[in-house]
């Protein structure tokens, strides 16, 4: 089975009355999912849609994203992942560089779609949920199924490298399905009786295999949580008897500054990713939980999982464990050649996860996929056992809140206020983030800009997560000889709090 829309197939097959998806009060049986996304299918089919056409998606976790999902992929559509707290501009080129045709959108990321849909020619399709769930209810189901083979491309992440280019990573049926079926056979261990946490975005490779395609490929339930709320989502973890916890650090962080409060009995398994997992945070959370915590480690163009801590051997904190099923992992210098025992390389991935390229970017592919081997950007060492550490990035790429932020991105607005004349983005150490983004900048003689004034002139051109919380002025940024801004040797001062 490599197509990736057979996972629902099998799951209906089997557990078609059992509770497939479910937000607060609201849930579908997997025979309901299997019925809307007939017919959101046949709708997209009516539209004109065909095989290989993209179909953006900027929908937060609720009810209608796996129905959405799914349809796209039943009508043999390409989904198109978007994150719905993007702007206007940044939708706009998603959907220019991808093609797609249309977008579906949640209302409450509307007044952005909307007009990035005008811009590029591609239609915008409101999922209000009332008139959603009618125009569903009124359509006749699709029979069948398009299906797409094993290297046809059924998802495009966006994700950037320093250049803060936006590329898509094209993920085919293959390597999403291998990838969620080895999570829910090896790694999670899930089954039918199974209630996974799906606080984690949907929009995103970590939850949208890890919770979403898993839950499905085990016939599992999947109960989600539209926006992380430690109060709200212990509530879930209670209400929903939920299994498995999936977070990123700073969702851990939330629920231990928030007070876990009383026992979760039916929680067996909790899992960490998007970050790297302090380990003094790591034994708080499983003090408090519990149950172990398990740390893995993967990126968009793994889709995602690549690296775990296996549930049946020791786990090591701090490390991002050993190669999962079908991938295998090497440590490599600049010139690709292998490094010895225990020196630090960058981490090389090869297997059945691996993406097939980035969408329209042969160049951007041919760098990172060399000889067959994916090459993260990161570096890490392995010790006597197999087991990976990841030890620093060699992107300057941030981690918010299990966000990636890319510094040239924030700059580029940066440099296009009048009173910047130099600028350099870098993250800093945070509690409740992991990292924040700070921007030490280089004003023009007589500026009279504040600091508060260029937070809001970024904050207004970007998505909430990744505007600089910290701005802080100096005279000058420490230079190389070439006259390259050295980020390594910038100091920022510490910040006065701010709302986050």
């Amino acid at each position: 089975m490599t197509d990736l829309f057979a996972l629902l197939a099998r799951a209906v097959r089997s557990h078609a009355d059992r509770t497939a998806v479910r937000q607060g009060g609201a849930q579908l049986t997997y025979a309901q999912l299997d019925d809307m996304t007939a017919r959101f299918a046949a709708l997209l089919r009516a539209e004109g849609l065909r095989a290989g056409d993209r179909v953006a998606v900027a929908l937060p976790n609720v009810i209608h994203f796996p129905v959405v999902y799914y349809g796209i992929l039943r009508a043999g559509g390409v989904v198109v992942s978007m994150n719905p707290l993007l702007k206007c501009g940044e939708m706009t080129f998603v959907l220019r560089d991808c093609g797609a045709r249309l977008v579906v959108a949640s209302p409450s990321c509307s007044d952005e779609a909307a007009p990035a849909a005008a811009q590029v020619g591609a239609e915008c399709l409101v999922t209000d949920p009332v008139v959603f769930t009618a125009m569903l209810h009124a359509a006749p189901p699709m029979t069948g199924a398009a299906c797409g083979t094993d290297d046809d491309t059924a998802v495009i992440l966006y994700t950037s490298g320093t250049t803060g280019t936006p590329k898509g990573a094209e993920l085919t049926h293959r390597n999403l399905v291998s990838n969620a079926l080895t999570t829910a056979q090896t790694l999670l261990r899930v089954g039918p009786d199974d209630v996974l946490f799906g606080g984690l975005p949907l929009f995103h490779a970590f939850g949208q295999t890890c919770a979403l395609n898993t839950a499905v490929a085990a016939g599992s339930c999947l109960t989600l949580l539209p926006r992380f709320d430690a109060a709200e989502a212990l509530e879930t973890l209670h209400r929903d008897q939920v299994t498995v916890f999936l977070g990123v650090p700073t969702m851990y962080n939330a629920l231990l500054q928030n007070g876990i409060g009383q026992p979760l009995p039916r929680l067996r398994l909790a899992v960490s990713g998007g970050a790297s997992l302090p380990v003094e945070l790591l034994h708080a959370a499983e003090r408090e939980l519990g149950v172990t915590v398990l740390e893995g480690y993967g990126l968009s163009e793994t889709s995602p999982v690549a690296c775990f801590n296996p549930p049946d051997r020791p786990r090591k904190a701090g490390s991002i464990g050993l190669p999962v099923r079908g991938v295998e992992l090497r440590l490599v210098a600049d010139d690709d050649s292998p490094v010895g025992p225990g020196e630090v390389g960058e981490l090389a991935i090869r297997g059945t996860n691996v993406m097939k390229g980035y969408w329209n970017r042969p160049d951007a592919t041919a760098h990172a996929l060399r000889d067959g081997w994916f090459h993260s950007g990161d570096l890490a060492r392995v010790d006597e056992d197999g087991y990976y550490f990841v030890v620093d990035r060699k992107k300057d790429l941030v981690i918010r809140g299990g966000y990636n932020v890319y510094p040239r991105e924030i700059e580029e607005i940066l440099y296009q206020h009048p009173d910047v004349t130099e600028a350099a983005v870098v993250g800093v150490p945070d509690p409740a983030h992991g990292e924040e983004i700070a921007a030490v900048l280089v004003l023009r003689p007589g500026a009279r800009t504040t600091p508060d004034e260029l937070r809001d002139y970024v904050r207004q051109q970007v998505a909430a997560y990744k505007y600089p919380r910290i701005v802080q002025f100096v005279a000058a940024l420490p230079k190389g000889a070439t006259g390259k801004i050295l980020k390594r040797d910038i100091v920022v001062a510490p910040p006065k709090p701010l709302d986050t």
